[in-house]
């Protein structure tokens, strides 16, 4: 009877909480308002573009501190405060002042919409991923997976739907139509974000292994591999996915440019469905070694790739980039336990951060693209090598007995 309890209540937290995933991944939609949000203040579409990396950093800044908020105050209460914060940018956006003589400085959006919403998104993503990992410990592959697919089909559902507000709206409007929809979603469902210690007659499922606090997890060369594996790793998507619709217009398939937005976000969340239940059965190590070179392979294939060639590389590395999204959480509590799983998968996603603000500008530097696809190419494969290497040395604690299983 426990355990059905246990089960009914787990569920209730895993619906709710992909659904507000699904709101919070709007996170990935920018490159569909890069040619308005550049039309309608008078910005420049490079500046523009920016948002996007400021919105991941904070994304991460938020998914660190939410981590430390979530033991203070709880997952539900955490949970609300970054949805609405997610709300509070965009309305603030949607007050940036437009016009020919008065344009409004570029970093203002910088502020509302990535630095707030991103820091919210971060917050919020955090306490249910936290929250989901808890009620079904013996299936975190297929619950963290559930719960990242959702983030990532945000892009497949708000894609058109911001086209198509965009197509019959001011940017202004759009904005502000966005910005309540995520406040009601919020409102609606951070009641049902809680954790096993938080239900009444609830059984919390036992911890197993080590529980290492987040200081001590620093301490360990382990954490250094995964952070810095995941770094590299995610460089080739955060290079392309700002400027897909670009891509595909000089590349031969400018008539298919909004639909590969939506393609890229529907390879990304089966990336992170798929990637996590694939890794019950083979490894999570293994998984991600095996994401890893397929990364870069396609980093390398991105240098000539044109039409349909060039569609298939991309759903690649936005397949493995969801990966590292639905694999990373599991592989943090598995090497460093599930108490602190908020905290600790916070420090690992430093990696992601600063993935997503020094490879951007470093890299679009680079005006050969030939150059700059095997510079990513080697990035990802340096990635694949520090996974080896994590999986070695995680073998050989195991057999000395100097590790937990």
């Amino acid at each position: 009877m426990d355990k059905i309890k246990r089960n009914s209540d787990g569920i209730k937290v895993l619906i709710a909480g992909s659904v507000l995933q699904l709101f919070l991944g709007i996170i990935y939609v920018w490159s569909v308002f890069v040619t308005p949000v550049s039309e309608y203040f008078g910005w420049e579409a490079n500046d523009v573009k920016l948002t996007a990396s400021f919105m991941l950093c904070f994304f991460v800044i938020g998914i660190l501190t939410g981590g430390k908020l979530q033991t203070k105050i709880g997952v539900k209460l955490t949970t609300l405060i970054g949805g609405l914060m997610v709300a509070a940018g965009m309305l603030a956006t949607s007050f940036i002042p437009q016009g020919e003589l008065s344009i409004a400085p570029v970093f203002l959006i910088y502020i509302f919409y990535g630095i707030i919403g991103g820091f919210g998104v971060g917050t919020a993503y955090n306490a249910i991923l936290s929250a989901a990992q808890k009620w079904f410990p013996k299936k975190r592959g297929m619950v963290t997976g559930v719960v990242v697919c959702s983030f990532g089909l945000s892009t497949v559902i708000f894609a058109p739907v911001t086209e198509a507000l965009n197509a019959g709206f001011s940017v202004k409007v759009t904005f502000m139509i966005l910005g309540g929809a995520f406040a009601l979603a919020t409102l609606l469902l951070f009641w049902f974000i809680k954790t096993p210690d938080q239900v009444v007659n609830a059984v919390s499922p036992p911890l197993t292994g080590k529980q290492y606090g987040t200081l001590e997890m620093l301490r360990t060369p382990h954490y250094y591999l995964l952070t810095l594996s995941l770094m590299f790793g995610t460089s080739v998507f955060f290079i392309i996915n700002p400027s897909l619709k670009e891509l595909a217009e000089n590349r031969g398939i400018a008539d298919f440019a909004t639909y590969l937005v939506m393609f890229t976000g529907l390879a990304n969340a089966l990336g992170r469905l798929c990637t996590p239940m694939i890794s019950d059965k083979i490894g999570r190590e293994a998984a991600n070694i095996i994401i890893l070179i397929i990364t870069a392979l396609g980093a390398f294939g991105l240098c000539f790739a044109e039409g349909i060639f060039l569609i298939v590389i991309i759903a690649f590395v936005a397949f493995c980039y969801g990966g590292y999204s639905g694999l990373y959480p599991v592989l943090t509590s598995e090497n460093f336990g599930l108490r602190n799983i908020g905290s600790n998968y916070g420090a690992v996603m430093v990696g992601f951060m600063l993935s997503a603000l020094l490879f951007p500008i470093a890299l679009n530097e680079i005006e050969n693209q030939i150059v700059k696809f095997v510079a990513l190419g080697i990035l990802a494969a340096i990635g694949a090598a520090l996974a080896v290497i994590l999986k070695v040395m995680n073998a050989k604690g195991v057999k000395e007995g100097n590790r937990e299983t």
